[in-house]
Order: structure tokens, then sequence, then C-alpha cells
């Protein structure tokens, strides 16, 4: 049974008329006539009584009516469905993000996603490393991957800038530099440093250190922790101080104080995906992801 033909049935047991059936179907009334007959003879029973006046459904024809309308219905919804993966207004996506990023990009992104493009699904995973992200878009955990960039190099990925921001420190409400608009970050030398893990790739472990060293000093002692919120508490405690990218500051956690540097320290947001394999879905969430951190520079 092809979709032609329950169209042409569908048509004419609404219409109980093959002239006005043919017109609305835009076909020759001896085609329609073909199609309803052939359509019989596969389902090996009368669909219809014909008389030279009239034209009406026989009880099988009414109960395989209610079949035809679903079948169209779902005919038209998978074709609508396809449509919207096409052009990537539908899929599964899945997005992995720092957690400098987790807390401003993440929350933008999925609200922008839903409002715009309601009929694609995210999978969003934050608090990650570098490295974690970088394996995943690899591996197909994740179809994109918001990361610090000069560690993600590895062929087969694709970086798109985000945005380059300037690192800022962290420090104790209680610190005797709190006060302070702005610091040398030489100031710092004596502090124990709470940071990111040193792994191969690892962007703030490596950015944090080689900026502590233009500034003259290699931190007394380290205090390794993965995520950033981890970070800040651990700073909000007493444990030591740390860098951070500014965008860090939408974590509002008491016991800190954020303080810009006097020196100019930057560090680089990057999009990250495959350079093959894309589905529509995943562009489209991409350019929500630049248009996200772009509208709030």
């Amino acid at each position: 049974m092809e979709l032609r033909q329950v169209r042409y049935f569908l048509a004419l047991a609404e219409e109980c008329h093959f002239g006005r059936a043919a017109a609305r179907l835009h076909v020759a009334q001896p085609a329609l006539s073909q199609q309803i007959k052939q359509l019989e003879r596969e389902l090996g029973i009368a669909l219809f009584h014909r008389s030279t006046r009239h034209v009406e459904l026989t009880e099988a024809g009414r109960h395989l009516t209610g079949y035809a309308r679903t079948l169209l219905a779902e005919a038209e919804r998978a074709r609508v469905h396809m449509t919207e993966l096409a052009t990537g207004r539908a899929g599964r996506v899945s997005v992995g993000f720092i957690g400098t990023a987790t807390y401003d990009v993440l929350p933008r992104v999925a609200r922008t996603v839903r409002a715009q493009l309601p009929h694609i699904t995210l999978e969003l995973h934050g608090e990650l490393l570098t490295p974690q992200l970088a394996d995943g878009l690899l591996a197909g955990t994740y179809d994109l991957a918001v990361l610090r960039s000069g560690t993600a190099g590895t062929e087969g990925v694709s970086l798109t800038p985000l945005r380059t921001e300037p690192l800022i420190a962290v420090l104790p409400a209680h610190h005797p530099l709190a006060a302070c608009e702005q610091i040398p970050l030489g100031s710092l030398a004596d502090e124990p440093f709470v940071i990111h893990p040193s792994q191969p790739r690892s962007a703030m472990y490596d950015r944090v250190l080689s900026a502590c060293n233009r500034a003259g000093f290699q931190p007394a002692s380290l205090i390794e922790v993965g995520e950033t919120a981890t970070l800040v508490v651990l700073v909000a405690a007493g444990h030591g101080v740390a860098l951070v990218p500014q965008s860090v500051q939408s974590l509002r956690l008491d016991g800190v104080t954020y303080l810009p540097l006097t020196e100019t320290e930057t560090i680089d947001l990057v999009l990250a995906r495959r350079a093959e394999r894309n589905s529509p879905a995943t562009q489209q969430v991409a350019s929500v992801i630049e248009q996200c951190v772009h509208s709030s520079k």
C-alpha cells in the first residue's frame, strides 16, 4: 500500500464522488479509479460500493479511513522532522564546557537554544577540564566543546575563537590586599596558589605559572583542584590565592574578592568541534554559542 494510494483513497472517502476527488487531487478521473481498484486488489477487499449515481464506503472502507488518516499524519510528521534534521532545527547535541565557561556561557546557551531551537535536545556537561573535552570531542562523547586555546591542537579538531579575557586575582575577603583596586601579580609571590591540575594540555595550569614567571616568581606551593567552584571555595576558606579568567566573577561566593592585575595577562576561550562529521544541528548550536559569547562582550 503506497502513500499515494492512501491519499487517493482518503480523498474519495471524503468526497464520495470520483470527479470531485480527482479534481481535488489534480489527477485524471481514470487514474484515480485505477489506483483505487489496485488498492482493493492488494487488500483483497472492496472499499467502496459504486453505482452510476453514488459512491459509498463499505464497512472495510470505513475501517481503513482511520488508518489512512493516521498514516498520512505520520508521514507528514516524518517529513517535517526530516526537514528539521536536515536544516539543523532538530536533533541531539552534546556540549562540554570548561569550568570557567560553566557559569556564564552555559546558562545563556541553554536559554537561547531553548528559545530559538526548541526541537534540539541539548546535553550540557559543565565543570570539565580542557584535556577531557579535547579527548571527548574526538571520541564522540561531545559534539562541541568550549575550552581554552593553546592546548587542544589535536589533529581533526577545528577551533573558533570566542573571546580573550584578562586573568584576575582571587583573594580571601580578609586578605590585606583585598581592599585594593588592583594589584601587581608580584605582590602574591609569597602566597600559596590554588590552581587547576597539571595535566598534559592543561590550559590554566600552564597559563597561571607562566604569568607568575613573567612577574618574577614561582608560587611557593600549589593546591591543585579540578573544579573552578571548588578552587574559589578554597580561596574563600583561606587556603591560598588564585588567578582565574575574569568571567569567573559571575560565580559569586561569599568570602572572596576579585581584583584586576596591573599587568595584562589574558587567556583565550575557543569553541572546538570535529573537523568533519558535524550534523546540521551541531552547526546550529555552534552558531548559538558564538552568538551568546559575542553578545556578552
